[in-house]
This record gives structure tokens, sequence and C-alpha cells, in this order.
């Protein structure tokens, strides 16, 4: 069954459309599965990666590894990742970790009645955000994204190279 799962997950995409204009980012501050709090603006100054996501979502979990080798290979570098859990509890998320080869070494905050969400325009999971260091963001990419593809690492290997 779970093989069957598995095939139906779509290909993971590997472009991040550029906005407009950038938005300023709306400010949240949400607790990690420690209970410390993260607020965006405590990141201001770096590329900020936030993306919202779920277990029961079969792109999110596609792309969980892949965010954790892009945050392990950049994060010395100055980018961050922000993981935002929608409506589950830390139990239920960290259950979800232990069946991943790698723990994600980012905060996975929760955003459990979705009100970040919502303040984001989040329509649908996984939803990506890349947030420039002045707190804008400049990137958008909705479903399910290869982190690990080279036009992604690409586009993070420029927008970190001053």
């Amino acid at each position: 069954m779970a093989a069957v799962a598995q095939e139906a997950v779509p290909e993971l995409s590997d472009t991040l459309a550029p906005l407009a204009a950038p938005v300023d980012a709306p400010e949240f501050t949400l607790a990690d599965m420690d209970g410390e709090r993260h607020s965006l603006s405590g990141y201001r100054g770096s590329w900020v990666l936030v993306n919202f996501w779920a277990t029961w979502c079969p792109p999110c979990r596609k792309e969980m590894p892949a965010l954790e080798r892009l945050y392990q290979d950049y994060g010395e570098r100055g980018l961050k990742v922000l993981a935002l859990n929608q409506w589950e509890d830390a139990d239920h998320v960290f259950s979800y970790m232990g069946e991943l080869n790698v723990f994600p070494s980012f905060p996975i905050l929760f955003d459990p009645d979705s009100r970040v969400a919502d303040a984001w325009g989040v329509r649908g999971l996984p939803t990506t955000f890349l947030v420039d260091p002045q707190g804008r963001i400049v990137y958008r990419a909705v479903g399910g994204r290869d982190f690990a593809h080279p036009g992604v690492r690409g586009l993070i290997e420029s927008l970190l190279t001053p």
C-alpha cells in the first residue's frame, strides 16, 4: 500500500516564481518542538526559506529531506529555513520526523490554527516563500519542490553570493 501511495505523489517542480514586486512578509512568532519561540523578525539580515507543510501531505513529506540538505549546504552561508507545520501537534510531528533518514536541524514551528498561513495567503500545501534580508517575500512556490535540483540550488547560490 505504501508503494502505491508513493507512486501517486506528483513529481516535484524545480522552480520558484519571483514576485513581480517584493511584498513585506507578515510577522509571526511561533513555538518549535521544544517550546522555544521564533519570530520572523529575528532572522532579519538573512535569506529565509519559509515552508508551510503537514505530515499528511505527500509532496511535503517528499521534499523534507531535500530541505534539510539545502539547509546543511547553505546554512553557514546565511540561508535560514523555517518549516511551519499546519494543524498538527508536536508529538505527531516528532513521530513523523523519526521516520526520516535525517532529523531536520532547522526549526520546525507550529501554526496550529493556520493563522500565519492565512496571513501569508497560503491556499495549499506545501507552499514555500523566500524572504530577503529586508524581510520581503521575493519568491513563492505553490506545490512540492525538488530543493536538490540544480536550478533551485543555483537560485539559492546566486542569492547568497554578494
